[in-house]
């Protein structure tokens, strides 16, 4: 028998789905037409006041602002007439630098749904769909997403966790920066450690060149360089400090990606691994975060995997234990995990 009530709140859940899902191209375009950095900028407007303010349609405009009041992404005063960006909104939408910015993430979910037709396709044949072939600009939503948490961690509380790095980057080290994308994570540190020298490597071209333009627009490029190279592969020996950011999972042989990072660092360098925080259950992970990392894995890290040699395929949500398994298969004998936040988990590994 049907429980009414358990039927009535499942709906509820199912129709806020949905209210989410319908939100992401709403989003997406008021932060292509500026409009949540309006509104940040100047307070309370009109509907015509803002449409003429970003110079859009109004009646295009009025529409689009209702639905962001109903979904309480932006407050309304009847009285006024008058649409406001709250301070704790604009933390989400309107200012980049924010811990909380989440518009990389509406981002990727447009990606992913774009991505469903080869997925799909894949789940039939078990086989990979390569970074580069996903539809969309799965790497730029991916760079985006993950950027905020890179800007806000890195430099103040990431590489500080890790044993002795920090005097090292300050004398003048030199760091490989595996699987880069598009540069942020590279960039940040070349930033804060101008006598240090930074590689990034990638195995995509497109992230490379991006990465190069990062670099010169944010004045590293005198002591930052990017090679397109696949994590087994790249040339660059006797590292002080070897890093990976969310891309260890999306190799094909993680396990040998490990056994190269270990030859080419120093004997008493570090290799750096930031993953997406997961339990090593999968009922550890039954909560929102695992379930955003659990859509992202199927639809972009698993087929990533899967298109690659070995295929290992470990997922977004491998767990640590999965992790410290793969890092010592690749001849690591220390691991731990150095520091977390509520999305990543920073491991350490020494030789």
């Amino acid at each position: 028998m049907v429980d009414e009530g358990k039927l009535n709140s499942f709906i509820g859940q199912i129709l806020g789905d949905l209210g989410g899902a319908s939100s992401i191209a709403m989003v997406r375009i008021g932060d292509a037409l500026g409009l949540y950095k309006t509104l940040h900028a100047k307070g309370p407007m009109t509907c015509a006041e803002l449409a003429k303010d970003t110079v859009v349609n109004e009646r295009y405009l009025r529409e689009w602002l209702s639905h962001q009041a109903a979904s309480n992404y932006l407050g309304y005063d009847p009285v006024m007439e008058k649409f406001a960006l709250p301070p704790e909104q604009a933390m989400v939408f309107a200012i980049a630098d924010s811990p909380v910015n989440m518009m990389g993430g509406f981002d990727l979910m447009a990606a992913m749904l774009d991505n469903q037709s080869k997925v799909q396709a894949a789940f039939k044949t078990g086989g990979g769909v390569a970074w580069g072939d996903q539809a969309g600009c799965m790497f730029c939503a991916v760079a985006r997403f993950f950027r905020p948490g890179y800007q806000n961690n890195l430099i103040q509380s990431w590489l500080p966790a890790l044993d002795g790095v920090i005097a090292k980057l300050e004398r003048g080290a030199t760091v490989a920066d595996i699987g880069c994308g598009h540069g942020w994570s590279t960039v940040l540190m070349a930033k804060a450690f101008p006598k240090s020298q930074f590689v990034g490597y990638d195995f995509h071209p497109g992230s490379i060149a991006d990465a190069e333009a990062h670099a010169r627009s944010h004045g590293v490029a005198t002591n930052t360089r990017f090679e397109v190279a696949k994590a087994k592969e790249y040339s660059g020996k006797d590292f002080d400090l070897v890093t990976c950011f969310d891309c260890l999972h999306d190799m094909g042989d993680p396990a040998g990606a490990a056994a190269h990072v270990l030859q080419s660092l120093k004997p008493d360098g570090s290799w750096m691994i930031v993953e997406p925080i997961a339990g090593d259950k999968l009922e550890d992970n039954l909560n929102p975060i695992g379930r955003i990392y659990y859509a992202g894995s199927t639809m972009g890290c698993v087929p990533t995997s899967l298109s690659q040699e070995v295929g290992a395929a470990l997922g977004a949500q491998a767990g640590e234990a999965k992790l410290r398994e793969v890092i010592t298969a690749g001849g690591f004998r220390n691991v731990r995990r150095a520091a977390h936040t509520p999305f990543n988990m920073i491991l350490e590994a020494r030789p």
